[in-house]
């Protein structure tokens, strides 16, 4: 796939976590924290982040539709429980007061700014709560549009409703948007699904992609777009 003879689209669609923001190094440093309050043990913090993903996305998908705070939490605690680890209250505060305060990547904010500059609209399309993101939009120059998230499509992502869902909202049509993301799970499932043109920013940290989808692009850093939309004639 490739976005050479597609149209300019109007919107520019942002996963944000992995995306925009510090996702994998802020979990990774709140779980450390966590497991270093848990005495002696054989758990590391990579191990309890691929039980807590596991977990995380079943529950995202499992009837009914709940709000990521009580998945994360209930995912936590699965997740310990799992690995033999002992589950307090403040092990799920601690990740939910931590989340809103994840940093964006060092390239993201002037990448915003120049990509507004070129006429793009901007928009966050995320598995979380509004006052959750809410810390984070927050740390992104006030370049962001509009916010879409589970809570307001009341459904996660890889599933086509959030998509329509932003998509309604934006009032445009898939040949309309690109969506830059970090995910191949939860984004490129529905890219391949739903046919929208999706832009990889791969970041190094091992994802793989689909065995049957590969995005029209693979880029290593967000400010990576902004040679390639020119490139385009996107200016």
């Amino acid at each position: 796939m490739t976005l050479n003879n597609t149209p300019r689209p109007q919107w520019l669609t942002f996963d944000c976590y992995g995306t925009l923001i510090q996702w994998d190094e802020g979990l990774k440093a709140v779980v450390e924290k966590m497991l270093s309050d848990k005495g002696e043990h054989a758990v590391d913090a990579t191990k309890l982040i691929e039980v807590y993903d596991r977990h995380e996305h079943r529950l995202e998908q499992t009837p009914p539709h709940r709000s990521f705070r009580e998945l994360s939490t209930l995912g936590l605690q699965l997740a310990l429980a799992e690995l033999g680890l002992p589950s307090q209250p403040e092990d799920s505060q601690r990740l939910a007061a931590a989340i809103p305060n994840m940093p964006p990547f060092v390239e993201v904010i002037d990448t915003l700014a120049q990509l507004k500059a070129m006429g793009f609209k901007l928009c966050i399309v995320s598995n979380t709560d509004d006052d959750i993101i809410a810390g984070n939009v927050a740390q992104l120059g006030g370049h962001i549009d509009r916010v879409i998230t589970a809570q307001q499509a009341g459904a996660y992502k890889p599933a086509p409703r959030l998509f329509d869902y932003a998509h309604e909202q934006l009032g445009v049509t898939r040949d309309e948007v690109v969506h830059i993301c970090a995910s191949p799970t939860l984004d490129h499932t529905a890219a391949r699904d739903m046919g929208f043109r999706c832009v990889w920013i791969d970041r190094g940290t091992g994802r793989q992609l689909l065995p049957d989808y590969r995005p029209d692009a693979i880029l290593s850093s967000l400010d990576q777009v902004l040679p390639l939309f020119k490139s385009l004639g996107w200016t």
